[in-house]
């Protein structure tokens, strides 16, 4: 089985160009202003035209929101061509941004048990990370792993990403683990917030898939 895998956080156009040049399925835009990895619509505009679009071999455009209502989604569509978004909210306004933009759309949940994990198929996709703790200023992207065991017999309702703390070392085992079919990583193929690393990002692709689920479903 070929693991997919997401960049997420990218804000430099070298880095747009090196996960296409990798083959990566989806590149990920953060439209959260607390995130470090923010970016506003005319850098978003200007990193989807750094590389091919999906239609001519490049990765899908996977655009991040917080808590976004319609206005916000639609003023960045105006300007970003995004394939999928993926929120940080509740179902039902998942699922109305679903209707009102016809994007595929994913969201975002902590587990730390295994009654946490989504039984809905509604969705095209879950990214499946550590929950949230007390005191955090933003969801996500905090680099933390959960127990990845929880979702070794999962059987999910919808194709599914594991994130979070994931890094070039431990990707192969996260995905025996886990038995994710696709990952996502952004601070563990880092220089610093949302620069990436080249070499990193080539070990991680490369060691994504020397992982295989040791679960039998």
């Amino acid at each position: 089985m070929t693991v997919s895998v997401k960049i997420c956080g990218l804000t430099r156009t070298e880095d747009m160009q090196t996960c296409a040049a990798l083959g990566v399925r989806w590149v990920g835009l953060v439209f959260h202003p607390a995130s470090p990895r923010f970016v506003d619509t005319t850098q978003a505009a200007a990193l989807h035209a750094s590389i091919p679009s999906p239609t001519n071999g490049g990765p899908l455009r996977v655009g991040l929101f917080v808590r976004p209502d319609h206005e916000q989604v639609a003023a960045t569509l105006e300007r970003v061509p995004l394939d999928i978004l993926q929120l940080y909210t509740d179902e039902a306004t998942a699922l109305a941004l679903k209707a009102q933009t016809g994007l595929k759309v994913w969201l975002a949940r902590g587990i730390s048990q295994e009654v946490d994990l989504p039984t809905s198929g509604a969705l095209d996709g879950y990214v499946i990370e550590a929950p949230a703790r007390k005191g955090d200023t933003r969801p996500g992207g905090l680099g933390r792993t959960f127990d990845w065991t929880l979702t070794g017999k999962w059987q999910a309702p919808s194709p599914w990403l594991l994130a979070g703390g994931l890094t070039p070392d431990n990707v192969a085992s996260a995905i025996q683990t886990s038995c994710a079919p696709a990952v996502d990583v952004s601070s563990g193929v880092e220089e610093q917030p949302g620069i990436k690393s080249a070499l990193l990002l080539e070990k991680f692709v490369k060691n994504s898939q020397k992982g295989s689920c040791v679960h039998q479903k």
